[in-house]
């Protein structure tokens, strides 16, 4: 067996500072989210007061307002929110491609963690399931991996 050296992150949210951008479409299931990244960052050491909620109309707004969150250089990560369903018409793939695209390339212009929590699904049902319910809070998760990402970063 190779033996590696091996860098993690350390799973303490302590003295760092969180953007939070969810959109108020879907809001009955992007709340939960929301709720699941705060309670997930509380509990792993953050304080309330270092985190700010921004409350947007929908995913395709996410990326721009992420980026000019990233630019203010206020925040040690940014947690994204959001839940799109598809409809009968090919408006969800372009909302869908744009809002991962975005995101993707804020993260990787600015240099800081991104956490990605935007249902993307096919029905009502399956956002209810990732929300809390069976399928596990993906606001939890995106948190996880935002705060991962941070202390990774800050030893490499």
């Amino acid at each position: 067996m190779l033996h590696l050296k091996t860098i993690e992150g350390q799973l303490n949210a302590s003295g760092l500072k969180f953007a939070l951008v969810a959109t108020r479409f879907n809001d009955f299931i992007v709340d939960k989210l929301v709720g699941g990244a705060v309670d997930y960052l509380v509990r792993h050491g953050a304080n309330r007061e270092d985190m700010t909620l921004v409350r947007l109309p929908g995913a395709f707004e996410m990326p721009v307002v992420a980026k000019k969150l990233a630019q203010k250089g206020e925040y040690d990560a940014i947690i994204c929110l959001g839940a799109v369903i598809r409809g009968s018409t090919p408006h969800f793939d372009f909302v869908a491609n744009e809002v991962s695209k975005g995101l993707a390339q804020v993260a990787l212009e600015s240099g800081i963690p991104v956490g990605f929590g935007v249902l993307t699904t096919d029905t009502l049902e399956q956002a209810i399931e990732r929300a809390g319910s069976k399928a596990g809070n993906k606001g939890v998760e995106a948190a996880s991996a935002a705060l991962e990402s941070v202390r990774v970063l800050e030893q490499l």
